[in-house]
């Protein structure tokens, strides 16, 4: 599994033009069974995706179709980890890895 950390490089109003484009990408990994959690940081200087990949390579060709990455709004931050722990709601995202 695999977290990604979106900040953003441009203002909200720069972002915000690319708004729609990112929810059909999100949307599409969602369907694809890649994506397990997104949402916006808060304060709103980016955001934080869940990404169930068999690799790092994975990941970051997923990163490369983000409108967001094509308009060179956001930089990402990739970090792997392996869940071993988790509350009984959450007992299958140990199965991500």
């Amino acid at each position: 599994m695999f977290i990604v950390s979106l900040t953003y490089k441009a203002e909200l109003s720069e972002v915000d033009k690319h708004i729609d484009d990112h929810i059909v990408y999100l949307e599409k990994y969602y369907t694809l069974g890649k994506f397990i959690a997104s949402g916006r940081k808060v304060p709103r200087i980016g955001g934080i995706i869940l990404v169930k990949a068999a690799n790092k390579a994975e990941v970051d060709t997923i990163i490369k179709e983000d409108p967001f990455n094509i308009a060179n709004v956001a930089s990402y931050d990739v970090t792997e980890f392996i869940p071993t722990m988790a509350s009984k709601e959450f007992e299958a995202i140990k199965s991500c890895t």
